[in-house]
């Protein structure tokens, strides 16, 4: 047989042998086109400048008690529907507290109420409630919900008001963030405990007691 020949299986295989090559060549073609050096990234937001409800606070709060203790921080953001108000404190005392949006930016110890200079006390200075003179308790716009500080003396807390914006919080006078002593009863006194409704420290403040920590309202720095 001459040894140049070829026999039918012999080149089958050898057809076969070549489209294999041809086949492994085109995927290596295709790897080196998506690999690294592709000249395009994906564009993943980084550098975008920050937008309105992108969890950038408007202003911040950094509390302090009448000893000048630092207790954490209240930061406050725009975001659809109202204002977020995140609470992250500690060195409380345990328990339920008043919690409230203070009308005057000022968190002075052993100071005077502005109304009534003869009233002297830990963070007076602040004044009443923001709005207080719009409506009575609970539904001055700086009326929060109450703070329940835990065994370990911490306290997080998160959530939504419609009632604020950060006019208000950053007027020509300022604003601060109050944590009261006692819990506030929100002048909820049901008539079988006082027939006539509730008296004007209820209308006022909710009976929330002492002030026990301040901080005041700043803008964030852009």
């Amino acid at each position: 047989m001459d040894p140049h020949s070829t026999t039918p299986s012999t080149r089958r295989g050898r057809l076969a042998r070549r489209g294999m090559c041809l086949a492994f060549a085109a995927g290596v073609l295709a790897l080196s086109a998506c690999g690294p050096d592709q000249t395009e990234e994906p564009d993943d937001g980084a550098g975008a400048p920050p937008q309105e409800g992108d969890g950038i606070p408007a202003a911040t709060a950094q509390v302090q008690d009448g000893d000048g203790t630092e207790l954490g921080t209240a930061e406050f953001t725009e975001v659809d529907g109202g204002m977020e108000v995140r609470v992250d404190l500690s060195e409380l005392e345990p328990g339920h507290h008043g919690l409230h949006v203070h009308e005057i930016g000022l968190c002075e110890p052993d100071s005077a109420a502005p109304d009534d200079p003869s009233e002297t006390g830990d963070f007076l200075s602040a004044g009443g409630h923001l709005g207080g003179e719009e409506t009575e308790h609970p539904d001055h716009p700086g009326d929060l919900p109450s703070l329940l500080v835990t065994e370990d003396g911490t306290a997080q807390m998160t959530f939504v008001t419609d009632r604020l914006t950060a006019q208000d919080l950053l007027d020509e006078d300022g604003s601060a963030l109050m944590v009261h002593s006692d819990p506030d009863n929100f002048a909820n006194i049901p008539e079988r405990y006082a027939p006539e409704g509730p008296d004007e420290d209820s209308t006022s403040a909710g009976d929330a007691g002492d002030r026990s920590a301040c901080g005041v309202v700043e803008a964030t720095d852009a």
